[in-house]
């Protein structure tokens, strides 16, 4: 082979050997960074609960998301938000969302409630779901405000909408709501649902594709020995 083509040839499998490798340690470097952050929300899941005392107590709320927390209040039921097209164990329905008003303070908390199924015979019709009035005890974890789906720019009103913007609910309430949301736990009652889809940390996919990279610096590596050094020499043995 002539130098400078095997000069090239050197080259290119230099590169693609390095930068194949070079993907599958970053992917490696991804995986573990999720496992970490997997790791560090099961701790916090498994934290004492917070009341509403301590949970006012801190300024900074978001990194307290996962952590349980265990609420008394009143709800706010004529407030109730029934967010449409949410899934739950493969079935389409409402996430109910109501805001529960903390004991003995202003301040007030979007409460994930628990899914339920829709009349889809009749769009407009609303599950029938039970609020106790009084003071009542939720358990949960926080999380931030239910998630947004696609939606067109539009503002939205009434009991069913497909997002809740926590601002804008604000504002058109006029409730002092927490930045963050409960979803609450425990066994099914009032006609809803609570198997919440838990976070899966991906993990498991950054370290496939780690190996698929590695693989394929392997074979880049193995085909560059074979056709430069193998192959040659058992060409000319057999002449």
């Amino acid at each position: 082979m002539p130098p400078v083509r095997a000069v090239v040839l050197s080259l290119a499998a230099a590169l693609g050997v390095a930068a194949t490798a070079s993907l599958g340690f970053w992917q490696w470097g991804r995986g573990q960074q999720r496992t970490a952050l997997g790791q560090a929300i099961e701790q916090k899941r498994n934290l004492p609960p917070l009341d509403a005392a301590a949970l006012l107590g801190f300024s900074e709320r978001a990194p307290l998301i996962h952590q349980p927390v265990r609420l008394r209040g009143e709800w706010i039921a004529d407030r109730t938000v029934f967010l449409d097209n949410r899934q739950m164990a493969g079935r389409q329905g409402f996430y109910v969302v109501t805001p529960l008003r903390l004991e003995g303070r202003p301040e007030a908390i979007l409460v994930q409630r628990g899914w339920a199924p829709r009349d889809f015979a009749k769009r407009d019709a609303l599950p029938v779901i039970p609020t106790p009035g009084g003071s009542v005890e939720v358990l949960g974890r926080l999380a931030p405000p239910p998630a947004k789906l696609y939606a067109f720019e539009r503002k939205e009103t009434g009991p069913i909408r497909q997002n809740l913007d926590l601002a804008a609910f604000r504002a058109e309430t006029g409730l002092p709501l927490l930045e963050v949301s409960v979803q609450q736990t425990g066994e099914s009652s009032d006609g809803l649902d609570r198997r919440w889809p838990q976070p899966a940390s991906g993990a498991e996919k950054n370290f496939g594709y780690a190996f698929q990279w590695w693989a394929l610096s392997a074979l880049i590596a193995a085909l560059y020995v074979w056709f430069q050094f193998i192959q040659p020499r058992r060409a000319a043995r057999a002449r």
